[in-house]
């Protein structure tokens, strides 16, 4: 039997990517440290193993207990904005604990290893977003998410290990934590709507982003070590169509049933407008146009879903490194 690792695999990427794998008859180990996912989102069918990447010992014996084939690295802090001000968290979680997993992924020869990376890896004024663009991050997210990217090809080039890297993009639907305030501004909408509050808008609302339901991100990610063309590539994938923050409260507002008032806030430092092409993804995993879901339809069943599981408490990242020009909503309140 296949058995595939996943790191952050209690989160919401990582969810949907574990049950897929399920699906595909794969023993399924997941690592995850419950601090931005949920143990009740595990499969039972799983071995759950509660610790962190950055445990270097942990993920040192995990990989000499089991004979993992695949890794699906999932696991990390993706509060892009935040990133700035939890520098040295930034880089300790999405870097460093990133090559915990390649190192004992080299040593023990695994088959591949699938990485979601992000499209924050482009930075501002490369649009749309080509696989073929020279990345230029802005932020210390991205630039971690990039430097992840260039390790596995060094070692792909040293050691022989095969990769696949994925750079999603504002991905929303069920299971996403609704109650971080510092990322996912779909589940942070929905979350201010079922507490009455108004919807926070950074900026004017005119910058621009394209979503992505989770069906059309986690099982191409899940499947992708079964197409031998996918193999030591790099793919964008996601929702082709860019919408602005503005039309998007309309839209959440719709599908949550309500008409709420928007509070708008000063710009942060972040870029402007983001949408990716995306049809090398598209060829490699033939992927049918038709197929997407539109974000009408799918912030209906992302809103279903919210309205189910209800509300969640949000709350404050509490260890905050930089307080110069951290945005006033971002700050703990006393």
């Amino acid at each position: 039997m296949i058995t595939s690792l996943v790191s952050g695999g209690a989160g919401f990427i990582g969810t949907h990517v574990v049950n897929h794998l399920m699906s595909l008859q794969n023993r399924v180990i997941v690592l995850d440290d419950l601090s931005g996912g949920f143990a009740e989102n595990v499969n039972s069918e799983c071995i759950f193993i509660k610790g962190s990447i950055i445990d270097y010992d942990l993920v040192r014996n995990l990989f000499a207990q089991y004979e993992i084939d695949y890794v699906y690295h999932l696991a990390a802090y993706a509060a892009e904005g935040l990133s700035h001000f939890i520098r040295r968290f930034n880089y300790e979680n999405n870097l460093l604990g990133s090559i915990n997993l390649i190192n004992q992924s080299v040593v023990h020869k695994v088959k591949c290893f699938v990485f979601t990376s992000s499209i924050a890896v482009y930075g501002t004024g490369q649009l749309p977003m080509t696989e073929d663009l020279t990345p230029r991050p802005e932020d210390p997210y991205g630039i971690a998410k990039y430097a992840v990217e260039l390790d596995l090809k060094a070692a792909h080039e040293m050691f022989g290990l095969n990769y696949i890297i994925f750079r999603p993009h504002n991905v929303y639907g069920e299971y996403q934590n609704i109650g971080d305030r510092y990322r996912n501004v779909i589940g942070i909408f929905m979350n201010q709507i079922l507490q009455g509050k108004a919807l926070t808008v950074f900026g004017d609302g005119s910058q621009t982003r394209a979503f992505s339901y989770i069906a059309d991100v986690a099982p191409y990610i899940a499947n992708s070590v079964n197409i031998p063309l996918a193999y030591n590539e790099v793919f964008n994938i996601g929702g082709d169509k860019d919408y602005s923050v503005n039309e998007l409260t309309k839209t959440v507002m719709d599908a949550m049933g309500v008409k709420q008032s928007i509070n708008y806030l000063p710009a942060r430092n972040e870029v402007i407008h983001a949408y990716a092409n995306h049809s090398k993804a598209k060829k490699v995993f033939d992927i049918k146009e038709n197929e997407l879901i539109s974000l009408q339809d799918g912030v209906k069943k992302m809103a279903a879903w919210v309205k189910e599981v209800g509300a969640r408490q949000s709350s404050y990242f509490s260890s905050i490194e930089i307080e110069e020009n951290l945005p006033p909503v971002w700050e703990k309140q006393e």
